[in-house]
């Protein structure tokens, strides 16, 4: 059964009226409609966009959707990609559209945006104890059946507070998740997951479904050590299914769920849930990437699979679809320009923003090379300026962005952008 999302929430989001409440949207489009407001396709750069703005490139986030999807198929793994990346259940749609198995969140208000778009298959990657998220979530279980929802367990004790916090008819999936010394949340031994697994089975209340992982803190590049220790780490979790299928404790499903796979990895955790199964364990491999429908120009664009050099033959690399433009107000040397544009627009924590493209006061954009941001404030982008560089007062810079998931989160509406860069062809609404 395929993932589905619900197309008249969608509609409904896009009536949406446009105003001040949406950073950079010109006062022209006030008081439009979401939806008409982008079938005006006004112009970024004279249609009164303000500054600084951040705009997605249709024709990358399509080319994204391709690749990934064609990619998944070819390796025969099912995607439920992380939605956090953007909150932008449009967005979501368009994964769907793709074949995405179903979309990740990370915590119970993310679960609830998402079921108000209707989304019907969700993972948590996450453990859930809050008493008042689990009482809404057994309700939202018993109120439609439609609807399919996993979430992670890393300890008996949050099996124990799951189970006593739960009053529904319907059980909740659970799948027990492998940690690693130096990782994020899991299980930090065999032994652990196991007592935890046991739990899962013993309770009323839950359904023990599957293991679940994340290699993304375990490394942060492409070496060959970073990727023998995901290596690892994937086999691991592979046994640890291997080992709780063998003691039974997977009878109530028809097949076990196993999932792993950021956006750095996913070729290597792809390798490790598809093969090494013994005869007799059927097995859904899922990954949950989500960065790769922007990508970006930085973190990703080195490490991703499908990166700027990408590590399976054949493969057409991911494009950045985020592009930032900040107008530069002041110059006080000729080594220094400043622009209004800061950590409150855009991301920060994995590669400051790339300078690509400079826009003149004659509308002409050029490729801008040898120019370095050097810090940003809250407000402000410092930019080194090389020996002879035309940058000037009153120019627009166009930047490259690193790490998308700390991007969406200052962007409530987007603008989407032609091919060529400044015709405004659509809006994306997030909600964080």
């Amino acid at each position: 059964m395929s993932c589905e999302i619900n197309e008249a929430a969608l509609g409904s989001a896009r009536n949406e009226t446009v105003d001040w409440r949406f950073k950079s949207i010109p006062a022209a489009l006030s008081g439009r409609r979401i939806g008409d407001a982008a079938a005006a396709k006004p112009d970024l750069f004279t249609d009164g966009f303000l500054g600084p703005v951040v705009v997605l490139a249709e024709d990358a986030l399509a080319h994204n959707l391709r690749e990934m999807a064609t990619w998944c198929a070819g390796h025969g793994v099912e995607l439920a990609p992380h939605g956090k990346t953007t909150m932008a259940p449009a967005l979501f749609a368009r994964q769907i559209e793709h074949g995405a198995w179903g979309i990740t969140a990370a915590n119970a208000g993310q679960l609830r945006v998402y079921r108000a778009f209707g989304v019907s298959r969700v993972l948590l990657a996450n453990q859930l104890v809050d008493p008042a998220a689990l009482a809404w979530l057994a309700a939202e279980l018993d109120a439609d059946p439609a609807f399919e929802f996993t979430c992670w367990a890393d300890s008996t004790a949050g099996v124990a507070q799951m189970s006593a916090a739960l009053n529904g008819t319907r059980p909740v999936d659970v799948l027990v998740e492998l940690g690693a010394d130096g990782g994020r949340t899991g299980a930090r031994d065999r032994a652990t997951a196991i007592a935890v697994a046991e739990a899962v089975h013993a309770s009323p209340a839950l359904r023990l479904a599957g293991v679940a992982g994340y290699e993304g803190a375990l490394a942060h590049d492409a070496s060959e050590a970073s990727q023998a220790r995901v290596k690892s780490y994937v086999d691991d979790l592979r046994e640890l299914a291997v080992d709780l299928h063998g003691r039974g404790l997977f009878a109530d499903v028809d097949e076990i769920i196993v999932t792993a796979g950021g956006s750095a990895y996913f070729d290597q955790v792809a390798e490790g849930i598809t093969t090494g199964w013994p005869a007799g364990i059927k097995v859904r491999p899922v990954l949950r990437s989500g960065a790769y429908l922007t990508h970006d120009d930085g973190f990703y664009r080195g490490i991703s699979p499908l990166g700027e050099h990408p590590r399976t033959t054949g493969a057409e690399p991911f494009r950045s679809a985020l592009r930032a433009w900040a107008q530069v107000t002041s110059k006080p040397s000729s080594e220094l320009a400043l622009l209004t544009m800061g950590k409150r627009d855009a991301s920060f924590d994995e590669g400051l923003p790339e300078p690509q493209l400079r826009r003149g006061p004659d509308d002409r954009v050029d490729a801008l090379t040898g120019h370095t941001v050097t810090a940003m404030n809250d407000q402000h982008t410092f930019l080194a300026l090389p020996p002879g560089s035309p940058v000037a007062v009153g120019d627009w810079i166009g930047f490259g962005l690193s790490h998308p998931c700390t991007v969406f989160d200052k962007w409530p509406l987007l603008p989407v952008v032609d091919a060529d860069g400044r015709t405004v062809v659509d809006f994306v609404r997030t909600y964080f």
